[in-house]
């Protein structure tokens, strides 16, 4: 498949709280925060999991996207989608795709060997879209958002191994994962009666039904699990555990599989 999920972006009001909890529950560990992000009024934290990552960001300026985003969706909670393309080639495919379909770039930049674009997500539905393409093309290692290489020292296995899947919910799943499978040129396949799925090089990308009241939105994240016990244990002790397949963090419900 022509793209790897490489990091899953979380917001939340207030980033060191939830860093801590994703610590004392997941037992993963802040691996870089990204100067970069104060451009857009934000402070964050990257948090390795496996080879890809999950991202919190926290609001530090008036009226940002992300804070607009934590009203509309009532707290913290699921924000993007960052998909790593296997080329410049599929990046460039992908957006000549997003303009025939009308699909807005919200942002579009160049850092030395990396190159992302945001789209709109009035256009795309259900998150944020974000297809970045690095010319190391490394989709294991290299990551210039986790500062390049270092990030591997902060790999922590003892409870959780890998992401697996992220799941978006909406009022019409079906025609949002066609939307997506056609933005991507990946076909939208059947995951379950009621949900379709992208599968792509190293998990997936579910699209359900409205799972609350919050809104069409990014509203889980599949996880390995190395240690049940301790990692639902870990849950109770802060009020997160919701079952014992499921923990809810930043807002964000967690399936360990």
């Amino acid at each position: 498949m022509p793209y790897t999920i490489r990091q899953i972006c979380l917001v939340a009001n207030r980033l060191q709280p939830v860093i801590e909890d994703f610590n004392h529950v997941l037992g993963i560990e802040k691996c870089y925060s990204d100067p970069q992000v104060e451009y857009f009024g934000l402070e964050n934290a990257l948090l390795p999991v496996g080879t890809d990552f999950i991202e919190i960001v926290s609001p530090i300026k008036e009226n940002t996207p992300a804070g607009r985003y934590l009203e509309r969706r009532h707290g913290n909670g699921g924000y993007m989608v960052i998909l790593q393309a296997d080329s410049q080639e599929i990046q460039a495919s992908s957006l000549e795709r997003a303009k025939a379909m009308g699909i807005r770039t919200a942002f579009q930049w160049t850092l030395e060997t990396y190159h992302f674009v945001q789209l709109h997500p009035a256009d795309t539905g259900g998150s944020f879209l974000q297809i970045d393409w690095d010319s190391k093309n490394d989709h294991t290692g290299y990551w210039y958002n986790a500062g390049g290489y270092t990030w591997k020292e902060h790999v922590k296995k003892d409870l959780i191994s890998e992401m697996t899947a992220v799941e978006i919910q909406s009022e019409h799943p079906f025609d949002l994962a066609r939307r997506w499978g056609e933005l991507l040129d990946v076909p939208a396949a059947e995951y379950q009666k009621g949900a379709l799925e992208l599968i792509l090089n190293n998990g997936a990308i579910r699209f359900v039904t409205l799972q609350d009241e919050r809104g069409e939105g990014l509203n889980a994240i599949d996880l390995k699990v190395t240690n049940r016990e301790k990692l639902l244990a870990s849950a109770s002790d802060r009020g997160f555990k919701l079952s014992e397949s499921q923990v809810l963090l930043c807002g964000t419900r967690f399936n360990l599989v």
